[in-house]
């Protein structure tokens, strides 16, 4: 199946540069610079274990070859709107759309743009960020991948798209509650986002500090009725999951904390704002989330966000 990753950041490059190692047929469309740096140095992935180095097949708006079978959409929230642009030639009749943002709010944007036949839904769990050489660095903790359609129900390219997605070095699989899956991971991303961000630290220190685990287990009171209240329960799981997180004595932060910390943009109104407004279409109070989302929005404020980039 002839896949395109909008996108060679981390969770693109990570999960392309896998499925390239792997021998199936991907390419990245990515920006001018970042194809000349795959070109140079190609794609390193390094974790614990130790370091790969893959030349996959880079394309750019220009050079883009479509049409394209799978299209897996690996860019950040603000990102979006211009990769919509950018991927669009590659989208032919039986083309799937499999996004791996956060949040919901991007699958209303894309069904709108290409059509419910198009768009599934997209989760991964990876955590890893993109050193100063352009190379993914994992940072441990589990690899998975999860994609289906939105209704839940058979189509008849799930099986081709389980194959293009399918790695020895991570779980990937089809999921049948991807709605529900996306919930839950928003739901988590939510609440660590906000308790780390509005305390700048990370969770175990935050536990830690006097007050600190009741604030925590507020925040994640909040987050769990804000799912809830929007027809979206989390499952046993996912709460078990959540309280084993926010109740952590390891130093556990958010990819927003790390962005924040480091002066680059965050997705703070994809993941925060977004979900404080759900809430609000409830009239459910969510006072700690909505201080969270302040603290982000003056953040965003005080620096320029670029237009986007891959």
């Amino acid at each position: 199946m002839r896949t395109l990753f909008v996108g060679a950041g981390a969770t693109g490059g990570y999960f392309g540069g896998r499925l390239a190692q792997a021998g199936k047929d991907v390419t990245f469309l990515v920006r001018p610079g970042r194809q000349a740096t795959l070109n140079r140095r190609g794609l390193h992935i390094k974790g614990p274990d130790g370091e790969t180095e893959v030349h996959p097949h880079t394309v750019t708006t220009g050079t883009l070859d479509g049409p394209y079978e799978l299209v897996v959409l690996a860019v950040k929230s603000y990102a979006l709107e211009q990769a919509m642009l950018d991927l669009a030639p590659a989208l032919g009749p039986r083309t799937v759309i499999v996004p791996l943002l956060n949040g919901l709010r991007h699958i209303d944007q894309l069904v709108g743009a290409f059509g419910p036949e198009r768009v599934w839904g997209g989760v991964c769990v990876v955590m890893a960020t993109l050193d100063a050489d352009g190379d993914v660095t994992l940072m441990g903790g589990p690899l998975r991948l999860g994609y289906g359609p939105l209704d839940g129900g058979d189509d008849d390219r799930l099986s081709e798209v389980t194959f293009a997605l399918e790695g020895e070095e991570f779980d990937s699989h089809p999921s049948h509650t991807i709605v529900s899956d996306m919930w839950e991971k928003w739901m988590l991303l939510a609440a660590l986002g906000a308790i780390t961000t509005l305390m700048r630290a990370p969770v175990g220190d935050i536990n830690r500090a006097p007050g600190g685990a009741v604030f925590a287990q507020a925040v994640m009171a909040e987050a769990i009725a804000t799912a809830t209240a929007a027809g979206h329960a989390p499952r046993p799981g996912a709460v078990a999951l959540l309280e084993q997180v926010v109740a952590s004595d390891r130093p556990t932060t958010s990819s927003m904390f790390r962005d924040m910390v480091e002066g680059r943009p965050v997705e703070a109104d994809a993941i925060l704002g977004d979900f404080v407004a759900r809430a609000a279409e409830h009239e459910l109070p969510v006072p700690l989330l909505s201080a969270a989302y302040t603290r982000l929005s003056l953040y965003s404020a005080s620096r320029t966000t670029p237009a986007g980039g891959r």
